[in-house]
């Protein structure tokens, strides 16, 4: 992945929200483009079924990220009675157009495409199918028959970090991250701030991989934290590869997409997990009923499509009674993950007190709280 275009494009939906005017953390969507009005695709149900598409840049069964998009699918088929596909370990570049093409082929009137890369080869062809509802997750470009949708996933970093600084015994806790990006750099400084709440004393070790899937690099970089010294790994990775090291050191884990206390069960303390399913169901409910509109989405804890898995007993014990005053907060709206003060790496005040970072300032974030040892690149 191209971290220069994902920067660019990042830069790019800073300045749409803008124009829309979001407050931090507000519940209201951008608004869509195309036109002053939304624009409604032509979809209508086909006489014998209605089918809708899923391309996961992994495995289903990924155990992570795919497979949180998977149990979207299956609520989908659950709740509205409709056909799905998938194809699945789809690379991102032009051969997803041809995955589309097939898709179309076989009937699909909606289209999830489950991974950033995929964002300008949908742009491409949304115009060659202007009755096919395209909805693309954690992108910036919009048409008028797509949209791109994504979650607040730093809320529920902020509640696993609070887990883990309760936890910690050495003070020191690592952090495998995929790509030096503000999506990925936004939910480090969640979760340590989390974790600075409970225990001032904690850092944050991070470890690049540059790789969103790839199981054994993930374990890896995992392994080499441990042998730093931390006692805890989290990660934002698409696998469970960081919780499997864990568990063979015997130490303490924080997973991310899914649960994964059954890969690491005496290691595995909780996650931040999705919940895309009433999402897609209300987004496919809409496109059979002819009235799907391309509205950007950028949900939170108080719409459910982020949450925290159960803890297991592996967590602190009183670790729930602090979750779940913080969790009311924040789906409440009386708590803000990125108030200030909050300083930066290098100790400087970059957040003043009472003040609350934009969304435009937590899209484009760049920069590391006190606390985090690594660098971007």
């Amino acid at each position: 992945m191209n971290k220069k275009l994902i920067l660019l494009a990042t830069a790019i939906l800073v300045l749409a929200l803008a124009v829309v005017g979001c407050s931090s953390e507000s519940r209201d969507e951008p608004a869509a483009t195309g036109g002053n009005e939304p624009v409604t695709p032509d979809i209508k149900e086909d006489e014998d079924e209605f089918i809708v598409g899923f391309i996961y840049v992994s495995p289903a069964g990924d155990g992570g990220w795919s497979t949180s998009h998977d149990n979207g699918r299956l609520m989908v088929e659950r709740e509205l009675g409709v056909k799905t596909i998938y194809r699945e370990n789809v690379v991102e570049d032009q051969g997803v157009e041809n995955v589309i093409r097939e898709m179309i082929d076989e009937g699909a009137n909606v289209i999830f495409a489950t991974s950033y890369g995929y964002m300008d080869y949908v742009e491409n062809i949304s115009s060659e199918f202007p009755d096919v509802a395209f909805l693309h997750a954690s992108g910036t470009t919009s048409t008028d028959n797509m949209n791109n949708y994504f979650g607040r996933i730093y809320q529920a970093r902020y509640l696993t970090g609070i887990v883990a600084g309760l936890k910690t015994e050495t003070n020191h806790i690592g952090y495998v991250g995929a790509y030096a990006i503000p999506e990925v750099i936004r939910g480090i400084n969640a979760f340590t701030l989390g974790a600075q709440s409970v225990n001032s004393d904690v850092e944050v070790s991070v470890r690049w991989t540059n790789t969103w899937y790839d199981p054994a690099t993930e374990k890896e970089a995992a392994i080499a934290l441990l042998d730093e010294g931390v006692d805890i790994i989290a990660q934002h990775q698409d696998t469970a590869g960081p919780q499997q090291a864990a568990e063979e050191r015997g130490v303490w884990s924080v997973g991310y997409h899914t649960d994964m206390t059954e890969v690491a069960p005496d290691a595995h303390m909780t996650a931040a997990i999705w919940d895309w399913g009433p999402y897609y169901v209300s987004q496919v409910e809409s496109a059979m009923e002819g009235n799907w509109t391309p509205v950007n989405y950028w949900g939170g804890m108080e719409d459910g499509i982020v949450q925290i898995s159960p803890l297991t007993n592996n967590a602190p014990d009183e670790a729930e009674d602090i979750l779940e005053d913080i969790q009311t907060s924040i789906v409440e709206g009386s708590f803000k993950v990125f108030e200030g003060p909050i300083y930066n790496q290098e100790g400087e005040l970059a957040v003043e007190e009472g003040t609350v970072l934009s969304d435009d300032e937590l899209l484009s974030m760049f920069w590391f709280v006190q606390g985090v040892n690594g660098s971007i690149d």
